[in-house]
């Protein structure tokens, strides 16, 4: 997954502003306890950080 596409997803699922505060306030564990920012940072890949995002904030499978 592209770093752009994970961007997009991110600001239809939480809205633009949203987006961008939990990107880079919301600390997850399932991310060694990053941020999105951080972890993008240190080369996660989009794709996985988006699987942690979805399971932190119970999105909907259909939207994973």
């Amino acid at each position: 997954m592209r770093i752009t596409v994970f961007r997009q997803l991110m600001a239809e699922e939480f809205g633009p502003t949203r987006a961008e505060t939990l990107a880079s306030d919301h600390v997850l564990s399932g991310l060694g306890g990053r941020t999105v920012e951080a972890a993008l940072s240190d080369g996660v890949p989009a794709k996985e950080i988006w699987r942690e995002v979805c399971a932190e904030f119970d999105v909907p499978a259909e939207r994973r």
